[in-house]
């Protein structure tokens, strides 16, 4: 169980350890609150933005799942990228089916909210909450990840 690290073009290090490429770095204090926090704003934000909307509660419920399958979807692709750069193995199928399901997931929500009967203001609204819960809830994943790498409990 030896660990090597080598100096990359970029002048950062990569750790191989049993034959997978790791990170070093833990993720500061600061980075990890601002995705928690970022996550939050975006996720209940979007959710009272719907609870007080003006629309027929099937179409909340649409928004609702999309938000829901949008996250999960991010997650899962965020998890197969970084599983491939460390060696570990992902289908093909898994890789390809997490990757259609984000994709799906931001069509959908183009498409509800090109065709709702809302205001500008309020598909923006929700076009930015919806990217900011994404994005976010990719960099709490890799956080998640990084510290149960480093072996930190505390997350």
């Amino acid at each position: 169980m030896e660990t090597l690290q080598q100096r990359t073009e970029e002048n950062s290090v990569i750790v191989k350890h049993d034959g997978h490429v790791r990170s070093p770095f833990k993720p500061t204090a600061a980075f990890i609150g601002a995705s928690w926090f970022a996550l939050l704003t975006g996720s209940v934000g979007y959710c009272i933005g719907l609870w007080n909307a003006s629309i027929e509660l099937n179409e909340k419920g649409y928004y609702f799942t999309i938000l829901l399958f949008g996250l999960f979807a991010v997650i899962s692709v965020q998890k197969s990228v970084r599983d491939r750069a460390e060696g570990l193995a992902v289908t093909d199928l898994y890789y390809g089916l997490s990757w259609f399901a984000t994709i799906a997931a931001m069509v959908l929500l183009t498409i509800g909210l090109w065709n709702a009967d809302l205001a500008r203001s309020e598909k923006g609204f929700y076009a930015m909450a919806f990217s900011l819960s994404l994005f976010s809830a990719i960099a709490v994943q890799k956080n998640t990840r990084d510290a149960k790498l480093l072996g930190d409990s505390e997350l």
